[in-house]
């Protein structure tokens, strides 16, 4: 891929709304790109940090970065010298950013303050591949283990705790924390949600369209999981005792990704075939935002420190935010 020329941030004008008619807000919508100052560095993972800013993950880059809401970007280089291939992260109880670096070579979970300063924590199990990871009612943080079928924890002084999934070969992929107080997390290739308690005890519900192919998840604003159906274009929704209710993109190649609640109370996806951002609210209405970067392929998105929408495109070496405030 030919490097591309870091560029002052960019103003999207032609976020463009179709599908389904959408509230006030998302009307009142505006948004930006920005480009990361390393080319190619295909971010992934995005998350709020406690420092105000936005911090996400450079996948081919070996890198974390971190955007200021201004878009002022810092980058901060892995301590594992290439390949470690982070991935999904998130804020730690502990003040600092602590993220999975999916290498199967490499196999941790680092820890970065944010000053920049990093730790590494190998994982017992070899070739672990961790994917996501969130902090966790207890304290820990959670993490899964996509090649060796594991649901891992760690708490903030180093120590692993893994937990094997009860359908074997289910690839669990991404983790959030339930409004139950246990963890949930999609299993791609058992087309299951799964839940396990911070005991180790698990739970798992089959979702009803086969071979959905699940990937993002998170809790929503009214007490369910909600959920990404990367194969069949759709939204999964279920509740805590497992009762699923699914919502059609209109967009029939837009192979959602990553799903986050909002802070306008509804739940923002990535479609990253069609470059898309879409939002649905709790009653299931969709409303699809076009990128001006056809191509750009949007994998992460999370609710950032200052009330917007924020999220990476993968291809197309960015941070995009929406704003919901104006």
């Amino acid at each position: 891929m030919r490097p591309i020329r870091a560029l002052p941030l960019l103003m999207l004008t032609s976020l463009l709304a179709v599908g389904a008619a959408a509230p006030s807000a998302p009307d009142r919508i505006r948004g930006k790109e920005y480009r990361i100052p390393t080319p190619a560095s295909r971010p992934v993972g995005i998350t709020a940090g406690p420092d105000g800013n936005v911090w996400f993950t450079e996948y081919s880059a070996n890198k974390i970065g971190r955007i200021s809401i201004g878009g002022v970007f810092t980058e901060f280089a892995v301590p594992t010298a290439r390949n470690s291939f982070p991935s999904g992260i998130t804020a730690g109880p502990d003040g600092a950013l602590w993220f999975a670096e999916s290498s199967c070579s490499f196999n941790k979970i680092g820890r970065v303050t944010t000053g920049g300063v990093f730790t590494e924590f190998p994982i017992p199990t070899a070739c672990a591949a961790p994917h996501d990871i969130v902090a966790g009612p207890d304290g820990a943080l959670w993490f899964t283990e996509g090649f060796m079928n594991q649901i891992g924890r760690v708490t903030t002084g180093g120590v692993f705790t893994e937990f094997p999934v009860p359908t074997a070969g289910s690839y669990p992929w991404d983790i959030a924390v339930g409004p139950d107080g246990a963890l949930w997390f999609t299993e791609v290739s058992a087309n299951q949600i799964g839940r396990v308690t911070t005991g180790g005890i698990f739970t798992e519900f089959l979702i009803p369209t086969p071979n959905s192919q699940p990937y993002g998840i998170a809790a929503g604003p009214d007490g369910a999981l909600w959920f990404t159906e990367e194969s069949f274009n759709k939204i999964g929704r279920m509740t805590t005792g497992g009762v699923f209710t699914e919502f059609v993109i209109s967009n029939e190649s837009s192979h959602p990704q990553g799903i986050a609640a909002g802070p306008d109370g509804a739940l923002w996806f990535v479609e990253y075939d069609s470059s898309r951002v879409g939002r649905i609210t709790t009653g299931g209405t969709i409303t699809e935002y076009t990128l001006p970067s056809h191509g750009s392929h949007p994998v992460g998105i999370t609710a950032g420190p200052d009330g917007n929408v924020w999220f990476t495109e993968m291809y197309g070496n960015k941070i995009g935010r929406i704003s919901l405030r104006g």
